[in-house]
């Protein structure tokens, strides 16, 4: 892989590609990526490292450079650390683990590139415990923290960092990737609204057959409420059984990507081959995509609600059309909580109106 095809991944961030670029060759020990998910930051982290890594193999269109790129594209290169939160927050504990590894020294690089996802999520004495590891990391260590956004607690860290802002992708930007894939160019206008702007998701749904029917599912939830506990349990279990169904293109892909992992395992050996680090990233996957899958309905739900109210041509349906779309906002919001999802759905739906 050369350097414009790694580059080539980040789709849509002109600019952030173009500073991450000309930083390559000077780097600092710190960068903090801002932006919502899906909108290229942690490919762009995985180019950058690639470009680190590449720039002390040897030469530059030497083999050694094109596998390094090619490892770290594909988030698989050994001196590329990603840590995701196993929950919905950075806890301290966590934070020590990075400092660990960042004291240790790069296995065929020159630099180690420790990339920590979610970083908005962190503990306040969290965050604090990583700052002494930013300020003075070792010289073989770069740190990229990827962050929706920079809370109040979090703003001495982020002055530690060079910051990159990753602006969310607009519709037509997310429509173009997709038809350049090869998806039909209406059904991608679909996708890019439905994936509000984030290209990973886009792509997912784009190899999912079943989307139009769960974004129906969600759609036809207030035509069957009747404001009893029966009804709402009916659709609850329905809508449990689409967000189920939701995960069997990943299932795929990951079932792709580690037969693949197997070939070049027999070609090459297994040192340094990635397995871990690809089966701790599937399984971030599939815990993000129930999550996914949650707010996109929720979403789905209250445009329909908001639709209804602005329609109705009436004051009641209008008011009650309002209301629904805050009690789903609530909702949405809980989700950052890890709540039992049955439960949610449930205390949700018996407070939402019926729409005839």
């Amino acid at each position: 892989m050369n350097r414009d095809e790694l580059w080539a991944t980040v789709v849509g961030q002109p600019e952030a590609v173009s500073l991450l670029r000309d930083a390559a060759s000077a780097p600092v020990h710190a960068y903090m990526f801002v932006g919502p998910p899906g909108t290229g930051r942690m490919e762009a982290a995985r180019a950058f490292a690639g470009t680190l890594f590449a720039a002390d193999a040897d030469g530059p269109g030497g083999t050694g450079a094109d596998r390094h790129r090619r490892l770290a594209a594909e988030g698989l290169h050994p001196d590329l650390v990603l840590i995701q939160p196993e929950g919905r927050a950075l806890l301290v504990a966590e934070t020590a683990a990075i400092t660990r590894e960042g004291s240790r020294s790069p296995v065929e690089a020159a630099r180690k590139v420790i990339v920590v996802d979610r970083f908005e999520t962190a503990e306040p004495e969290a965050a604090a415990g990583l700052l002494k590891t930013i300020e003075e990391p070792p010289a073989s260590t770069v740190f990229v923290l990827l962050a929706e956004d920079v809370p109040e607690e979090h703003v001495t860290v982020a002055s530690r960092c060079v910051r990159v802002d990753f602006p969310p992708l607009a519709n037509e930007v997310v429509a173009q990737a997709l038809v350049a894939d090869g998806v039909d160019g209406e059904l991608a206008d679909v996708l890019a609204v439905a994936a509000s702007g984030r290209l990973d998701r886009a792509r997912l749904l784009a190899a999912d057959p079943a989307f139009i029917g769960r974004r129906d599912a969600w759609r036809s939830v207030p035509d069957r409420l009747d404001g009893t506990g029966a009804a709402v349990a009916v659709v609850v279990a329905e809508i449990q059984e689409v967000i189920d169904g939701s995960q069997t293109p990943l299932a795929s892909r990951h079932k792709v990507e580690l037969e693949e992992l197997d070939e070049r395992e027999k070609a090459l050996g297994t040192r340094g081959s990635g397995r871990r680090q690809l089966v701790e990233r599937q399984r971030r996957e599939v815990r993000r995509l129930r999550d996914d899958e949650l707010r996109f309905g929720l979403a789905t739900l209250s445009r329909r609600y908001l639709d209804w109210a602005t329609t109705c041509g009436s004051s009641f349906g209008s008011a009650a059309g309002l209301e629904a779309t805050e009690r789903i906002t609530v909702a949405t919001s809980e989700l950052t909580r890890n709540p039992n999802e049955p439960l949610l759905l449930h205390a949700l739906f018996l407070d939402l109106p019926a729409i005839r």
